[in-house]
């Protein structure tokens, strides 16, 4: 398989971020985003696609990516995600991400077809992550905070299997909600949580 490379960086000058976020998906927990601007003379070996890699090497690149390049981490909260809907809290997020670089790119390349709305130009690319080293090197940094998060969450609110499913809807997840209820944690405006909240709102 042909790894992400600087074929599309190549075609911009100036600063160029890569940006990508994790985390639509899930029943809990925030959605992460994060932007990269690498250094081309201290490029990190082995950046890939965070989906295509084990926890083990994600972990082991977050560090270094982090060392060797200039990056920011923005979040959107539950309740953003239950106010504005998941698509804008995941922009919002990616927003913030650019912002906390602490200098403004000259262009955004983003992962995936929605643009947020940054003070910079904004390219987006349709499976980034597998294309662009600077977006899948911004994969790894939103998936590793994300993945850790969650675990933090999961000490917080054992159950329902958060450090191995990080939120997303697994029978140990759908489990622990049939046993333990909805948490703070939860999107309440996904269907699968309105529907378990409709369902005690009878029974109260």
């Amino acid at each position: 398989m042909p790894m992400p490379d600087l074929s599309l960086e190549s075609a911009f000058t100036g600063l160029i971020a890569g940006v990508d976020e994790v985390g639509r998906g899930p029943w809990a927990g925030p959605v992460v985003a994060a932007a990269v601007i690498l250094d081309v003379k201290r490029l990190p070996t082995g950046i890939n696609d965070s989906k295509k890699l084990s926890a083990a090497k994600r972990e082991a690149l977050y560090d270094v990516i982090l060392a060797s390049t200039r990056s920011g981490i923005g979040m959107a909260t539950v309740e953003e995600i239950d106010e504005l809907n998941i698509l804008q809290a995941s922009l919002l997020a990616m927003r913030r991400a650019v912002e906390l670089l602490g200098v403004m790119p000259d262009i955004a390349l983003v992962d995936g077809n929605h643009a947020p709305k940054l003070a910079c130009k904004v390219k987006t690319v349709i499976g980034g992550d597998a294309l662009s080293l600077s977006i899948a090197a911004a994969s790894i940094i939103a998936k590793v905070t994300r993945d850790r998060l969650m675990c933090e969450l999961a000490a917080e609110c054992p159950g329902y299997g958060w450090e191995t499913n990080a939120g997303y809807g697994t029978k140990t997840h759908q489990d622990g909600l049939s046993k333990l209820g909805v948490t703070k944690h939860h999107r309440r405006s996904f269907a699968p949580i309105k529907a378990l909240l409709e369902k005690e709102l009878l029974r109260a």
